[in-house]
């Protein structure tokens, strides 16, 4: 399967103008490209594809299925291109340039990527396989366009600078929409071919995504699948620059990020968890009671903690130390299960554990512990059948278990 690092940006722009225009003539026009250069360009886009993109006739060239595909795609990229090097060069206060895609290549955009997500120049020539030099050269060339730095070294690590957080994100979901044109081309030979990365936040992998991993993946067997897990803000970062498709966890309000839109799934409810012979399992307990005992809990920031804190502030006691912070569940289980420790969890997140009598909940749900679970897109995304097919998915198998937390 080939990357949209392998394609030629100003083929990918020849061919989406030929699409618009149904003919090569008119498309060589407004590309800047003789015939013939648009034509071999062409051959050689089909060639690394492997898909024919047009049927060409006496009056001109119409796309088939998979030129469509991609010329809708590649206008979009071509659109957040144009509007990464407009940002870039506004934190300079320098005018914008003309279209940029017939200039840029996908060696430089690998290039900054790349240097960017692995902070320094060996790292990334390890992580793409192309040379130091080759990637310093063409981090320098796209610099030169654009007239502005991009990298600044800062002792060993290499940091992007304003401008090149400006042009990144935009950047990076132009390559995003190149991959879902890449997949849906292949899914026009191979049924449920494709790929869906999913950032997945702790409830959402204790029980909802691995029972709708399941079902998708029978469903879907060529399908390829990513699961991303990290802080929030990281996942929320990823999915912004067009790296996660879709978040699925705890809804935030505020939101963190604009350009994004949340969808709820179901409501959730938190409860106080013990091990099993923990000397408050079995029963209530009051708040005094439980803030005389040991936490383990999420860390300051995180939604959970500020619920924690707002059980014990709304009674008018103080929070009580936090012994343990942890982020990871699984972690948190293991504490539980290993001595004396409260934490606040939700029953998804602890349901195999107490099944087998090995943890408690210490009373009933906490009040006003409500929150909303869901997906978290961005507002601009245009799924592949693949990936809409995932999500179609998680919604049926939350309709189907209905999820009832209260219990």
């Amino acid at each position: 399967m080939i990357s949209p690092f392998d394609l030629n940006l100003r083929h990918l722009e020849a061919a989406a103008a030929v699409a618009g225009m149904g003919g090569i003539s008119a498309a060589a026009l407004a590309v800047n490209l003789s015939q013939p250069a648009l034509t071999q360009g062409l051959g050689k886009l089909e060639a690394r594809i492997g898909r024919r993109l047009f049927d060409r006739h006496a009056g001109g060239a119409s796309a088939t299925p998979a030129g469509a595909i991609l010329a809708g795609r590649v206008e979009r990229a071509v659109a957040l291109l144009d509007d990464a090097s407009r940002q870039a060069r506004r934190v300079k206060r320098l005018p914008a340039l003309g279209p940029v895609a017939r200039h840029l290549t996908m060696t430089q955009l690998r290039a900054v990527t790349a240097v960017d997500r692995m902070g320094g120049y060996a790292a990334a020539a390890a992580a793409t396989g192309v040379s130091q030099p080759a990637l310093h050269n063409a981090v320098r060339d796209l610099e030169m366009m654009l007239g502005v730095a991009l990298l600044s070294r800062e002792g060993r690590m290499v940091r992007a600078t304003p401008a090149a957080r400006r042009f990144l994100r935009p950047a990076r979901l132009a390559i995003s929409e190149l991959q879902s044109a890449l997949d849906e081309i292949e899914a026009l030979s191979a049924g449920g071919a494709g790929r869906v990365v999913v950032g997945a936040m702790p409830l959402a992998r204790a029980a909802l995504l691995p029972a709708t991993l399941a079902r998708f993946a029978r469903a879907f067997p060529l399908a390829r699948v990513r699961v991303v897990e990290g802080p929030y803000a990281e996942l929320l970062a990823g999915l912004c620059n067009g790296e996660i498709d879709c978040l699925i966890g705890a809804l935030r309000d505020p939101l963190l990020a604009p350009k994004v839109v949340q969808h709820p799934l179901f409501d959730d409810r938190l409860h106080v968890v013990c091990r099993t012979g923990h000397p408050l399992s079995g029963g209530g307990a009051t708040i005094d009671q439980l803030a005389a005992h040991r936490w383990v809990m999420a860390s300051p920031g995180a939604p959970l903690h500020a619920r924690w804190r707002a059980m014990f502030e709304t009674a008018g006691v103080a929070p009580p130390p936090v012994a343990v912070e942890c982020g990871s569940v699984i972690a948190i289980r293991g504490l539980l299960l290993a001595d004396d420790w409260l934490t606040v969890l939700s029953p998804d997140q602890f349901r195999i554990e107490e099944r087998a009598g090995l943890l408690t909940r210490v009373g009933g749900p906490i009040s006003g512990s409500e929150r909303s679970i869901g997906l978290t897109l961005r507002q601009d995304w245009q799924p592949t059948r693949l990936q809409q097919a995932f999500l179609d998915e998680l919604k049926a198998q939350v309709a189907k278990t209905k999820h009832p937390q209260t219990q």
